[in-house]
């Protein structure tokens, strides 16, 4: 079917998909992955600190502004890329976390989970859920504040921060002050109307939708932290940013989640992402459309991070 995308849209969508690989081996294509990502990586900010180092034993990227008081811990955002559960790391969303720190002026801790299918769920979860503990265990040492952290993910990322905040919600444990899901993924029925809407919408379809997850989750897997929408209850989850694209099988997906939220009593804002397709984030400073997303994440960040009353 047709798609009404703007001409900076499309011409996005032409050169992403330049760097394509149809090389059946999965190292060829995340590097080929990695090209593309690198292809629209911009210098970073100045004024930020960058380290790489572990918590919990994961790879992890911290990015801190040199603004921030050195009277008062920071705020932070924990964030987890996307890529199918099967690509990404650390360099492949650096366009968008060190964008994030400098323009929240909150540390942001990008976290490079397992992939799939060398290690399927709950590797990747597992993977996020430790590195959340971890930053609110160490967070004096990483000087952030404890109370005023966020997650974010977009993609397999967003469905792997809606995972955690429930996660922690079963087990008692503090919520993040926020999560913000950018279309995310989070095991929608099949008979969802996205999924045949938008079943051949360019940068993600929804036969490669079935086979990411196929990769991702064994046959027959319910569990909510694989497939959020499996929950039975959404009640006590943290305030939800929920942004979907107007182009993509898994639009859905985050329509459902962010019902399901409201009408458990948890606080959320919902992005319809007119015009925009799946992975678009990235044509950030390309696309006016994009920009008006990115726009709406960091404020929608910005208050879930502002200093308690």
């Amino acid at each position: 079917m047709p798609y009404r995308l703007s001409t900076a849209m499309a011409d996005f969508i032409a050169r992403t998909l330049s760097f394509s690989s149809d090389a059946p081996d999965f190292n060829d294509q995340r590097r080929a992955y990695s090209r593309m990502c690198e292809a629209f990586t911009p210098a970073r900010p100045e004024g930020l600190e960058v380290r790489d180092f572990t918590l919990a034993g994961v790879p992890v990227r911290s990015y801190r502004p040199h603004l921030l008081s050195p009277e008062h811990p920071a705020p932070c955002v924990v964030y987890l890329h996307g890529g199918g559960w099967v690509v990404g790391d650390l360099d492949s969303h650096d366009f968008l976390t060190a964008a994030l720190a400098a323009d929240l002026n909150a540390v942001v801790i990008a976290v490079d989970y397992r992939l799939a299918p060398e290690h399927p769920f709950p590797a990747g979860f597992g993977d996020c859920l430790a590195v959340w503990h971890a930053v609110q265990i160490q967070a004096q040492r990483l000087d952030i504040d404890p109370r005023r952290v966020a997650i974010a993910g977009d993609s397999a990322g967003g469905n792997l921060a809606a995972a955690v905040c429930l996660a922690l919600r079963d087990a008692g444990d503090r919520q993040p002050v926020g999560q913000a899901l950018i279309y995310p993924a989070l095991g929608g029925a099949d008979n969802l109307p996205s999924r045949t809407e938008c079943a051949d919408a360019p940068m993600l379809s929804t036969a490669e939708l079935a086979f990411y997850d196929q990769l991702y989750m064994k046959e027959g897997e319910r569990s909510s932290y694989a497939m959020p929408l499996q929950a039975t209850d959404f009640r006590g989850l943290a305030p939800a940013f929920i942004a979907v694209a107007q182009f993509d099988p898994l639009r859905d997906d985050g329509v459902c989640y962010e019902r399901a939220l409201r009408e458990a009593g948890v606080t959320t804002e919902f992005d319809a992402g007119p015009g925009l397709v799946h992975g678009s984030l990235r044509a950030k400073g390309l696309a006016p459309e994009v920009d008006d997303l990115y726009r709406r994440l960091v404020s929608a960040l910005l208050g879930f991070i502002r200093s308690p009353l």
